[in-house]
């Protein structure tokens, strides 16, 4: 048992996941609320939080509320990282190929490809009958007051949450998957989804998350640095023409987030669009308001990056397993 538990997926292995996580993905979707990880992982954050974050004016002090906020998110993390690697080392004496589909399977629930195409994809569909309809779809998205957008913000807020997500959801997971299985998709899933949870300068939700939510955000930068960069760079691609790589980090610059800003920015300056979070950035100022056509541009060249995302990451693996054969 100590063998197995020690032992690791083979690179075949894992390049057999890979494939059968977006194909799975692709035709079936989001498995149930109830049997999802990552909404098991909103459960836990949610109730971890109302030990973390204190109401607002609580004299609390911030060394202690941010102690609390790393103890939470470490303990919640090893927790999470456990939880995935006893699968994988259960799975570790199978052939490979077993390994390869019993670990899509377990890896789908981690990405989300589909469900964010159809959600943007929603939005655009709502702003047809109207803009309070566009609104409240677009409210599913995001968290900022969609009631004060008008036609060209709410096409904005879907268009920078599509260019976000697409590494938080898609390419970011399977670059950890990629680098250290399972484990590792399930940690940045629950960074990722407690930094959206806790990461918070203020109050949200009636707590203060000045101090108790410091920790997860930080995380959740360091793990997304370099997939955000990775992002952007397949989008361009995605897209078939670049930009000049000082316009796109001086607009990277002007988000809060140093990640968010790359694949935002990418899909801006691509598009030839302004991305507004009014009182938070403004990417591309000089861009036009976004029209429908690219809406349907942006999720045709998205859709391309997560398939060549894929290729890249199956070609690549199937390679150094090709290599780690005995001749």
């Amino acid at each position: 048992m100590e063998q197995a538990a020690l032992a690791w997926p083979t690179a075949g292995a894992l390049a057999l996941a890979v494939a059968v996580a977006l194909a799975w993905d692709a035709r079936f979707g989001e498995p149930p609320a109830r049997l999802h990880p990552v909404v098991a992982m909103g459960w836990v954050l949610e109730r971890l939080g109302r030990r973390v974050a204190p109401m607002p004016g609580a004299p609390v002090p911030p060394a202690r509320v941010f102690a609390a906020g790393m103890l939470a998110w470490t303990l919640g993390a090893a927790g999470v990282v456990a939880l995935a690697w006893v699968p994988q080392a259960l799975l570790s004496h199978a052939p490979w190929w077993v390994q390869g589909l019993a670990l899509g399977l377990l890896l789908k629930p981690l990405l989300a490809w589909r469900m964010l195409r159809e959600e943007v994809a929603a939005v655009e569909a709502a702003q047809a009958r109207g803009l309070q309809a566009g609104r409240t779809q677009v409210a599913r998205l995001v968290s900022r007051d969609v009631q004060a957008l008008d036609e060209a913000g709410v096409r904005q807020a879907a268009l920078s949450t599509l260019a976000e997500n697409l590494n938080d959801s898609v390419v970011a997971p399977l670059f950890w998957f990629a680098l250290a299985g399972l484990p590792g998709a399930a940690l940045y899933r629950w960074a990722n989804t407690a930094d959206a949870m806790w990461g918070y300068r203020g109050v949200r939700g009636g707590r203060d998350w000045t101090f108790g939510g410091r920790w997860a955000a930080r995380a959740d930068d360091a793990l997304s640095w370099l997939p955000a960069r990775l992002t952007a760079v397949l989008l361009l691609a995605a897209s078939g023409r670049s930009v000049p790589w000082r316009a796109l980090r001086a607009q990277a610059r002007r988000t809060p987030s140093p990640n968010g800003g790359w694949p935002m920015g990418a899909l801006a300056l691509r598009l030839g669009v302004r991305l507004t979070k009014p009182g938070v950035y403004a990417l591309n100022e000089a861009g036009r308001p976004p029209q429908p056509v690219d809406t349907a541009r942006a999720l045709a060249w998205c859709g391309r990056a997560v398939a060549g995302w894929g290729a890249l990451l199956v070609a690549g693996l199937a390679g150094v397993a090709m290599l780690g054969r005995p001749s």
